[in-house]
């Protein structure tokens, strides 16, 4: 089943054409990955899906229904962004970032249990739920984003960067989360610099170039691309895919 479609997507921005006629669809339970170059438009993409930039041209449809324009209407929808940067409220506690995460939702004790649950998930963050933000590491801010967007309640979650400036033991369990996330019941899109990590844990895998789709398909058939190989893996190689 087809959780999200976008069409013939075109978005400029300060006189530069990000995304040129970008066309995807991320099926209910997937893990898909975009991978490209700096540059090539893959967190443009994902704040349009947001609603934080307007598409020149183009639609996103969402569970076969248009998507709304307004950040606040797609995370009602059920689609929540954990940006690149984490962005996490530094000057708040960590109990309450993951409050905020739940603003549109009135059920105050199952936010509560949710609260829990993401403790449970990160069990570091329970340590440090009194503690700002931003005397958090890194790691810990990126642990805050990803239960922050787990509170929305939605399905489709959006995932920018997740990897971006972390030590590489932390890498892993990101990834390992992610993974987990999909157990939970959600899907994934992903934008993701580390491209064999990305392609070791994605279902299907689109590579965007100057901001157009230039490949796709299984994200074994696209880690074993030459092509891909050589621009984004290098030597290595995701044959096997052992976080599934």
């Amino acid at each position: 089943m087809k959780m999200l479609e976008v069409r013939d997507l075109h978005v400029s921005y300060g006189g530069i054409r990000a995304l040129r006629g970008i066309s995807l669809e991320v099926n209910q339970g997937e893990i898909v990955t975009i991978i490209g170059a700096n540059g090539a438009g893959k967190s443009t993409l994902l704040n349009t899906i947001s609603g934080f930039l307007k598409p020149a041209k183009g639609e996103i449809l969402y569970n076969g229904q248009k998507l709304p324009r307004r950040p606040n209407q797609v995370v009602k929808a059920g689609i929540c962004h954990v940006p690149e940067g984490r962005l996490v409220f530094a000057n708040l506690t960590v109990v309450d970032n993951l409050i905020l995460g739940a603003y549109l939702r009135k059920d105050q004790k199952e936010v509560n249990q949710d609260i829990e649950q993401v403790f449970e998930l990160f069990p570091r963050l329970r340590e440090r739920e009194k503690q700002l933000a931003g005397t958090l590491s890194g790691g810990e801010q990126q642990m805050l984003a990803m239960g922050r967007a787990l509170m929305t309640k939605g399905n489709l979650v959006l995932m920018d960067e997740p990897s971006l400036g972390l030590a590489p033991m932390l890498v892993e369990t990101v990834f390992e989360i992610i993974v987990r996330f999909r157990s939970m019941g959600k899907t994934i899109l992903l934008v993701e610099q580390n491209a064999f990590k990305a392609l070791s844990i994605a279902d299907r895998a689109y590579v965007l170039e100057q901001g157009k789709i230039v490949k796709g398909g299984s994200a074994v058939a696209i880690a074993g691309d030459p092509a891909v190989r050589s621009a984004y893996l290098g030597s290595k190689s995701v044959a096997s895919k052992p976080l599934h």
